[in-house]
């Protein structure tokens, strides 16, 4: 087992990624692994505003989710120890991508689990219980993943794919290549480099 060396500050890893990507499972197996808290935004935006997403979207709007779902954002990344698992399109708004960097910047990792269609479709159900997915959920997907792929690629430091592997495989692989990228820093995080899958 490897857990990676604190960062200046905000948690151990940071976890981006589309809907049905794995970032909360994938992030509970690892928290698991680390003996450390994990924190899922999209949960705790809920927690603050007492509503589900779904309710948050219908009533407000979602450039209000947005800045609640900021906020959260913000928050773990100042105050979070353990794993944080960002929403879906947390990365969009250009103040958490600078937060985001700054985080780096300070020896944090930022994980992108990509995934296909084809293994995110099941996990996610692909129905319009989700509200970005309403109307042809297997097409918005895909719309909204290729928006939102440079995004993923800008603010990671490391990419892995979760297609076809179970979330304690992808929290094992995720490991070896932390350690993997450690290495050359002697125990420093290697960051601004982007490790292909």
């Amino acid at each position: 087992m490897y857990i990676p060396p604190k960062p200046v500050r905000g948690p151990l890893l940071v976890l981006c990624g589309p809907m049905g990507s794995g970032k909360t499972s994938v992030g509970s197996a690892l928290s698991t692994r680390w003996g450390v808290p994990i924190l899922d935004t999209d949960d705790a935006v809920e927690e603050t505003a007492q509503r589900t997403i779904a309710d948050i979207f219908l009533q407000d709007g979602e450039a209000r989710f947005r800045e609640l779902e900021h906020e959260a954002v913000a928050a773990a990344l100042a105050q979070h120890d353990g794993i944080v698992a960002l929403g879906g399109g947390a990365v969009l708004r250009e103040d958490t991508q600078r937060e985001l960097a700054a985080y780096v910047a300070g020896g944090g990792v930022v994980a992108f689990l990509d995934v296909s269609i084809e293994y995110a479709g099941p996990r996610v159900g692909l129905d319009d219980s989700r509200p970005l997915l309403m109307g042809n959920p297997r097409q918005r997907w895909i719309e909204i993943m290729g928006a939102r792929r440079p995004v993923y690629d800008e603010v990671s430091t490391l990419r892995i794919l979760t297609d076809g592997v179970t979330p304690a495989e992808a929290a094992r692989e995720l490991e070896r290549r932390l350690r993997t990228a450690a290495r050359p820093a002697a125990g420093t995080p290697v960051h601004g480099v982007h490790h292909s899958a």
